[in-house]
């Protein structure tokens, strides 16, 4: 297993164990999916992953069908997917991925957090070459499925990385912009995706001290507490060291 399980085992998010978040989450997601492909999901295949991302997250169906309804209103406006970058304490680079119909709330509150637990907000650029940008689904296993016949087949599509994780779950990694070839091949293929979504992995990462992640996690609470914010990126080795 490469160094994309690694660090998504060490990844600690706190708002995933947050269901209101995340609902608001999947929430904006199916607007602008809807609002770019339509609302039906046969024919649009962005809302037809997320609605199943919303199923495996146990969000209701009526939430999932009050989403939609609302993307087709003209009152609707949309969501701007922004990424900002920045630091926390001791050098450790963040990347924080919003969706907000306020993008002036947002920038003025994520610079706020940064500012007050001692970290500092960064230009476009300055820590985005850091991480990797790369889809990532979750597929069931089936029997009689062949792994290295798989990963050999869909190298073609921009996977680079796949494996199965603890629970028996094939984990698929690919090129962010290899989406929509890959989520093609599983569906054409008849493999079930449990969950598709995008990560960023760094090509390198920084060990922290006990005391040092108590301070950074601070900041990188307080940013995932936000509404406006729906990932938090960070370039700490060793944060599952901390995980309670």
């Amino acid at each position: 297993m490469g160094r994309a399980f690694e660090y998504r085992k060490a990844r600690k998010l706190k708002r995933w164990g947050n269901m209101a978040k995340t609902f608001t989450k999947i929430g904006k997601e199916i607007i602008n999916a809807v609002k770019a492909g339509g609302p039906d999901p046969h024919s649009n295949s962005k809302l037809r992953v997320l609605i199943q991302n919303a199923k495996v997250a146990n969000m209701p169906k009526e939430n999932i069908e009050r989403a939609i309804k609302k993307a087709t209103s003209k009152d609707q406006t949309d969501y701007k997917e922004l990424v900002y970058e920045g630091r926390a304490p001791y050098g450790i680079a963040v990347l924080v991925e919003t969706a907000t119909d306020n993008p002036t709330r947002t920038v003025a509150n994520v610079r706020s957090y940064f500012n007050k637990f001692g970290g500092s907000l960064g230009t476009s650029g300055s820590v985005e070459y850091l991480f990797e940008h790369k889809c990532v689904f979750k597929i069931n296993n089936k029997e009689g499925l062949d792994l290295e016949n798989l990963e050999l087949e869909m190298i073609d599509f921009g996977v680079s990385e796949l494996f199965v994780d603890d629970e028996g779950v094939i984990n698929i990694y690919g090129e962010y912009e290899s989406f929509g070839p890959i989520q093609k091949y599983l569906e054409e293929n008849g493999l079930e995706i449990i969950s598709a979504e995008f990560e960023r992995i760094p090509t390198d990462t920084k060990d922290v001290t006990a005391e040092q992640w108590a301070e950074i996690e601070k900041l990188l609470n307080k940013l995932e507490e936000d509404e406006d914010v729906t990932q938090v990126f960070h370039t700490i080795g060793n944060a599952d060291d901390f995980a309670e």
